[in-house]
């Protein structure tokens, strides 16, 4: 999915710097309210190297990042890149490849995201890895990748180095690795896929001030060990990584038929449902030999109730509890209470 955000023109005279030719911002002068994330990055290496800079505009990531995500699934986060204030610290190798960066959101809290951009030299092969992410109960576990790329055909002298693909990697396992050591070891990585823009940006979308924003999903699993840490493998793009999510989805904790269910982890099979056991709630009671049962699904919705509890002697159901029904007396007769 891409997304384009128009970025209006700032007043102020002058220039303050150059903007992001990875993020695809045009130059604009920054409100003397802000004070804005301002990185240099230099493409390539020789005698007259073209640089690119990065800066990142509180007004276009507020564009770029938007609400939150509707459904009815919960999703269990396991890694929100940009909800982190302090560095993210991934390990890059070599240390000239992916570079963290800076900025500030729409509501002036930093954000971090990384850059690579060594698109005029050949054989590039720069990787980033990320800490090491504890699955939870997941199984099946969703990336979510928000990205921008720039189009090679706008960078001049860079038609037979630079590439507009970047691979997605993970390896699973039972703690921490440490730094630099994502590839090696018995362990090896496994490639998730090879990740391309739907739309990248060039020259024009620069001086249209127009960002264009990437997003990404790719699954994994089913997973059986403790933990895993992600790698981004880069062979010569001019790419940012905006924002890295990860997260798996479970059904949310319910009450049906006056009997609760807890959130449950989806399986990781599209197939497979899991069957679980409610509860009946105070002062209910299921059927014997029948308790009341629902499947949760992979896509974290609850299907296929069977059965359901009913109130006890004296009491009478009401939403999804049950209330004693009080008896007063004389012409009053009986009434309902807690």
């Amino acid at each position: 999915m891409m997304v384009t955000a128009e970025i209006p023109p700032l007043a102020g005279a002058g220039v303050w710097g150059h903007c992001s030719a990875v993020l695809g911002l045009a130059r604009l002068e920054p409100p003397p309210h802000r004070q804005l994330g301002l990185r240099t990055m230099e493409i390539g290496a020789g005698p007259h190297p073209l640089r690119l800079l990065v800066c990142l505009m509180p007004l276009c990531l507020a564009l770029l990042l938007g609400p939150g995500r509707p459904g009815t699934a919960e999703e269990v986060i396991l890694l929100d890149s940009k909800a982190s204030q302090a560095e993210l610290g991934w390990t890059a190798l070599p240390s000239n490849g992916w570079e963290e960066i800076s900025g500030v959101d729409e509501h002036d809290r930093p954000i971090r995201t990384y850059q690579v951009c060594n698109v005029l030299e050949p054989n590039q092969d720069n990787w980033l890895q990320t800490g090491w992410i504890s699955r939870g109960r997941g199984q099946r576990i969703f990336v979510e990748l928000q990205f921008t790329l720039r189009d090679c055909s706008s960078i001049p002298g860079a038609a037979g180095t630079c590439k507009e693909t970047f691979n997605v990697y993970y390896l699973e396992t039972e703690a921490d690795l440490g730094r630099g050591r994502t590839r090696t070891g018995s362990s090896r990585p496994r490639k998730i896929d090879t990740i391309a823009a739907d739309e990248s940006f060039t020259q024009g979308d620069l001086g249209e001030r127009k960002m264009k924003l990437n997003t990404e999903v790719r699954e994994i699993g089913p997973l059986s060990r403790r933990g895993f840490h992600l790698a981004f493998q880069d062979v010569g793009a001019c790419v940012a990584l905006v924002s890295v999510r990860v997260y798996y989805k479970q059904c949310r904790a319910t009450v049906r038929g006056l009997a609760t269910f807890p959130a449950t982890a989806a399986e990781s099979a599209f197939s497979t449902l899991v069957e679980v056991t409610g509860t009946c709630v105070a002062h209910s009671e299921g059927e014997p030999g029948s308790p009341p049962r629902m499947h949760c699904g992979a896509d974290g919705e609850w299907l296929v109730p069977v059965g359901r509890c009913s109130c006890s002697a004296g009491f009478q159901e009401r939403g999804d509890i049950c209330e004693g029904i009080q008896c007063t007396g004389g012409w009053g007769g009986c009434g309902v209470g807690v």
